[in-house]
């Protein structure tokens, strides 16, 4: 297994930008969190809250495919660099909005310009190693180190931002989340000799190269069921730990969930498959559905610990091979854009997928919640049947 990492990370210049690109990438787990414990402490509404990052994650999911798009065709340095710094005026005038009390509306509007901003560094990293290696093992290798970053990213992310708002000041978690994406983006975009190239697009030259539309809708329809999934089953699993009086146990059972996704990731990153990625699609979106399916009749904090961890094997493989199958099938010239499709509905999956686990829970309680991420796992696993076989 060593061997496999090794083999890519000694490639020229791949280590740091895969470094650096994962200090940029923190504010995708900190920025959502730290907006809703600086608004709420300001104006003492978690309603008002939720709204002002509703704003920030919508705005982030809906420009995110342009941002791609214009990467292809302009490149990574010149998109990125602009946007990092478009993000890092609009979240200080956005904090400055929040702690000068001025109208909620620009909080809103400096949200959702923050949040389309935010750079997409995660699907320009997956197209830089793409560009990077050329064996497509090794490329499936990357993905993995990719795919344990992410899980990384989403543990420390919230930890670090809590703590920082609640023992400092809740401007805190915010600043630090900035810094990285700014410093970090900075840091990948001045990595000039292995970014990709761009590809301009010019009318004169006709037609830009067609998407393959009959495998990205059902890997995007796959992507967009696993994050509801999440959002459900984080919802879920913080109602379940109250409803068994251990509510301090909701942020270790997420974490074993995680922890499960990570091992899974770093160990298929280090096996030579044989079977393509559209195999490993098929069968980790139902295993993703199956994992699901326990959870609605486990009623012990220590059991949902060991089901969760279980689980979460099957997330990172069915990631990696989501978006090792779009690296494959999408044109070169389209990559970034077709990666970023892949991210944009994994992140506007999770805010219905919580939404709908809430309204459960108010209604049936935290065990009929998870029947929301069993659904999505259905969902999942019956888009990937509709990947083309050839």
């Amino acid at each position: 297994m060593v061997t496999s990492y090794r083999r890519v990370l000694t490639e020229p210049g791949t280590l740091r930008f895969s470094a650096t690109g994962l200090v940029a990438r923190l504010p995708i787990s900190m920025v959502g969190l730290g907006i809703v414990l600086l608004v709420s402490a300001s104006t003492g509404s978690y309603g008002v809250a939720g709204g002002v990052s509703a704003a920030y994650m919508l705005a982030n999911a809906g420009l995110a495919i342009l941002q791609g798009r214009l990467v292809d065709n302009l490149g990574q340095a010149r998109v990125l660099a602009t946007a990092a710094g478009v993000f890092g005026v609009a979240m200080a005038l956005l904090v400055l909005s929040v702690e000068a009390d001025w109208p909620i509306l620009a909080s809103y509007l400096l949200a959702a310009v923050a949040g389309g901003a935010l750079p997409q560094i995660g699907s320009c990293v997956r197209a830089r190693w793409s560009h990077a290696l050329s064996d497509p093992g090794d490329v499936q290798t990357a993905y993995a180190i990719e795919a344990v970053a992410d899980e990384a990213v989403f543990m420390l992310g919230p930890i670090i931002v809590t703590v920082l708002a609640t023992a400092w000041d809740p401007v805190a978690g915010i600043v630090v989340a900035v810094v990285a994406c700014v410093l970090g983006t900075f840091a990948f975009c001045a990595q000039r000799s292995t970014e990709p190239p761009a590809h301009p697009h010019h009318r004169s030259a006709g037609r830009r190269a067609p998407m393959p539309w009959a495998t990205v809708v059902p890997l995007a329809v796959v992507s967009a069921a696993l994050g509801t999934l999440f959002g459900a089953a984080e919802v879920a699993t913080v109602a379940f730990s109250g409803e068994q009086g251990a509510t301090t146990y909701a942020g270790p059972l997420l974490a074993l969930w995680a922890l499960g996704s990570l091992v899974a990731g770093a160990l298929t990153g280090a096996v030579t498959w044989r079977r393509g990625p559209a195999i490993r699609v098929r069968w980790g979106a139902f295993a993703m559905f199956a994992a699901m399916v326990p959870l609605h009749f486990v009623d012990s904090v220590w059991l949902m610990g060991v089901v969760l961890l279980v689980g979460g094997l099957a997330i990172a493989p069915t990631l990696i091979g989501t978006l090792s199958l779009t690296e494959q099938t999408v044109p070169a010239g389209r990559l970034t854009e077709g990666m970023a499709i892949m991210q944009t509905g994994l992140v506007a999956g999770v805010a219905p997928g919580a939404t709908l686990a809430g309204i459960v829970i108010d209604a049936q309680g935290a065990s009929a919640a998870y029947l929301v991420c069993v659904a999505a796992g259905l969902v999942a696993a019956l888009a990937a049947q509709a990947l083309p076989r050839h």
